[in-house]
């Protein structure tokens, strides 16, 4: 008995080292769907002025994904899609401090920095799209080593990933690629999702979503945060908001007047933007006491 206890101390005190490894994970395990290289890309210089300084990477052609597990965890884990405009992706205002929020709150988090377009004429999320539902379909396959229970698996979306998110929830059976391993047969679709300042979800031409985004019986509890002076209309949050309501799906939605776009979860001077987390975590523990 005190040989078994000691072993599993042992492989108790390995494993979690790795599952705290700084080292970012691959999301594919060999090239990521049409992809001929394994760029973890570049971070642009920082912008004068941006004060704390955000990073924004580019040329990413190889997905990855950093853990970061909670200290007191609760069981449930968000998958983190940070946003970008597509181009490139910010790892930390939109991945590592939403991870540091989440954490404090007993979510483990997983910030996934997905594949970034090589040309204006790409439209940027498709491949973003294949790279959320692989990195979804993996932590759920993982669930036991990361302490979480499979049924509590979300999804936090900021601008960019934000329409990712969405586009993800309208479509939860149909996989965005051709399955390759076992990996692809456990489900993508999340428990519960965060959209914060989804970006160009509306469409002013038809006066309601884009295509490719809708809001089926099926979608999850959803949290929507937006402003009401983004140039990213927050019609489409509410419009998301709507359809969720329409199907008696659990919901919650804030429309602040001013902050803008692109704040993650920072200050803005004049906005009360920043309240937001606080709203946010009511909702997540009520879910969380819902599922228990």
């Amino acid at each position: 008995m005190i040989a078994r206890l000691a072993l599993a101390l042992l492989l108790t005190l390995v494993t979690v080292p790795l599952l705290r490894a700084a080292d970012p994970l691959p999301v594919w395990p060999d090239l990521a769907p049409g992809e001929k290289t394994k760029l973890d890309g570049e971070a642009q210089p920082p912008r004068e002025g941006e004060d704390p300084p955000i990073t924004r990477v580019v040329g990413i052609s190889r997905p990855t994904l950093t853990v970061h597990l909670a200290p007191e965890p609760n069981g449930a884990g968000v998958v983190i899609l940070p946003g970008g405009g597509f181009a490139k992706v910010v790892p930390d205002m939109e991945g590592t401090e939403a991870a540091d929020w989440l954490n404090a709150h007993g979510f483990a988090a997983f910030v996934l920095s997905y594949r970034t377009k090589n040309s204006p004429e790409e439209s940027g999320w498709e491949k973003a799209l294949q790279d959320a539902q692989r990195t979804l379909s993996l932590i759920r396959s993982h669930a036991a080593d990361y302490q979480l229970e499979p049924n509590r698996i979300g999804l936090l979306g900021f601008s960019a990933g934000g329409q990712v998110a969405t586009r993800l929830l309208s479509s939860p059976d149909h996989r965005a690629y051709d399955p390759i391993d076992a990996v692809d047969k456990v489900s993508f679709r999340p428990d519960f999702a965060v959209l914060i300042y989804p970006w160009n979800i509306y469409d002013p031409k038809s006066d309601g979503l884009i295509e490719g985004v809708s809001v089926p019986e099926s979608c999850p509890p959803t949290f929507l945060v937006h402003t009401d002076d983004d140039r990213s209309s927050s019609l489409g949050a509410v419009l998301f908001y709507a359809g969720l309501k329409r199907h008696g799906i659990p919901a919650e939605i804030h429309v602040y007047g001013n902050g803008g776009h692109g704040y993650g979860l920072r200050k803005r001077e004049g906005s009360q933007i920043d309240s937001w987390p606080g709203h946010a975590a009511h909702w997540l523990d009520r879910w969380i006491q819902g599922k228990r």
